[in-house]
């Protein structure tokens, strides 16, 4: 009987140390796949930035990332576990996300902490990735990295704290509810890159003087499709990130509601191909096709969860179909220079998607004492996180302009960014592109030459 009870409960040791280690592999890949969501930020954004622009525009992905992950360790995590109250933090809570605590380094007691700091790292270069791509082809390189840090770093992870938190006060007293954090991650860094872009300014010939708008076009449409359709690919990774393993138990989502990967597997991919066809029926560009798969995304995340899936469909066709519109609107209305719509399609479609959730409401929250998922919650969470964005965007990027350090000299733009601030040749095979023509073509001399 003895060895039978110790057999009994190496069995159960064996078990349980077998669904620990599941958990690590789960979020291990979920992390790995959200890499490629900047893998195709980076495609997507050097497509979308003309030959002189290309590497720079780059760069900055590379750059974001690399800063953001020193910054988030050292003050990311702890704003996450301390700050779900408000602006006062509860430091018991946050003592395990200080840089020096047990839980932030190699600990045999602790299969847990890592990876998901790992998760919310990759979600924090998320939001630089989106804001990215609204500045590029005129930002100084120096003053993109320290917004991009405070926007990763302490903006995006206090929305996530507030409103992405089993407790944040917005799900506790307005009964928020956001599985893909369509709120914390894509309206947080979608207004943030628009408080942003208003002080920036638009990009020299962009604008006539009597309001004309002219297109400048990127110089590979092909590479930012290619670059959009990876970020649609390391959706899963995020989407996965968003969900919550519980070994021996049933999957729930940050919120503390049970679901399943095989929710978010319909819903995701109904999502997406409502974002393709919604933008293709306000639009026939393939950009904009594959940008309606990320806002599709965007519009259904926050009931991904919750949804049945042609719900989530006509969801994200209708966040598909507005994205490009809206950016017209923006682009026409008030001349703000997005060249990939990121306002858009994270900004406009995280307000859609929040309110939706809100419109089919009446789910019930799990935490103790949280009210039910609501319109007015909704809307009231929607307000504050288009705030909590646009608020320090517009204010930290208009000191950097007064003080002269936002934006690159005029000369400096029209020589191209990649000479002033890499420096090095994307292509340095293209002649032409080196030597004055536009848009990559031969100038009159050049062919005179031929």
């Amino acid at each position: 009987m003895e060895q039978s009870a110790a057999t009994l409960e190496s069995l159960q040791t064996m078990i349980t140390m077998s669904d620990t280690v599941n958990m690590e592999i789960f979020y291990w890949f979920c992390t790995a796949l959200m890499v490629i969501i900047h893998v195709g930020f980076l495609a997507y954004e050097m497509g979308a930035s003309r030959l002189k622009n290309a590497l720079a525009s780059g760069v900055k992905n590379i750059l974001a990332f690399a800063f953001m992950v020193p910054s988030f360790f050292f003050i990311g995590w702890w704003i996450y576990l301390s700050m779900y109250n408000g602006f006062v933090p509860d430091f018991e809570a946050g003592a395990a996300g200080l840089p020096w605590s047990e839980y932030m380094g190699p600990n045999l007691t602790d299969n847990a902490s890592g990876i998901f700091w790992g998760a919310f790292v990759l979600f924090a270069a998320t939001t630089a990735s989106i804001f990215s791509g609204a500045v590029i082809e005129r930002i100084r390189m120096s003053s993109f990295l320290v917004l991009a840090v405070i926007l990763g770093s302490v903006i995006w992870i206090l929305a996530a704290s507030w409103g992405w938190h089993p407790t944040g006060w917005l799900t506790m007293e307005w009964g928020y509810h956001d599985f893909g954090a369509a709120g914390a991650v894509h309206m947080v860094a979608g207004f943030f890159a628009l408080g942003v872009v208003l002080n920036l300014g638009a990009r020299i010939g962009r604008f006539g003087k009597n309001g004309e708008v002219y297109a400048i076009s990127g110089h590979s449409t092909p590479m930012s499709m290619i670059g959009l359709m990876m970020i649609v690919v390391g959706f899963f990774g995020f989407l996965g990130g968003c969900i919550i393993y519980m070994p021996g138990e049933q999957w729930t989502s940050i919120f503390g509601n049970p679901t399943t990967l095989s929710a978010i597997s319909f819903n995701t991919l109904m999502a997406i191909a409502g974002g393709i066809i919604g933008a293709y029926l306000t639009t026939r560009q393939p950009f904009w096709m594959l940008s309606g798969a990320v806002a599709g995304i965007v519009s259904a995340a926050p009931g991904l969860d919750l949804y049945y899936p042609p719900l989530a469909f006509m969801i994200a066709m209708l966040g598909g179909a507005m994205a490009p519109l809206v950016d017209k609107f923006m682009t026409t209305k008030f001349k703000v220079d997005d060249p990939v719509g990121a306002f858009a399609v994270h900004g406009a479609s995280g307000v859609i998607g929040i309110l939706m959730l809100g419109v089919f409401s009446g789910f019930p929250n799990i935490a103790e004492g949280a009210p039910a998922v609501s319109f007015m919650g909704q809307l009231q969470s929607a307000i504050v996180m288009a705030l909590l964005g646009f608020i320090p965007g517009y204010v930290l990027s208009f000191v950097l302009a007064k003080f002269g350090m936002l934006r690159v000299p005029p000369k400096a733009e029209v020589a191209g960014l990649d000479i002033v601030e890499v420096p090095m040749k994307a292509y340095p095979e293209s002649v032409p592109a080196q030597n004055g023509a536009s848009e990559g073509e031969l100038s009159p001399a050049m062919v005179k030459s031929k």
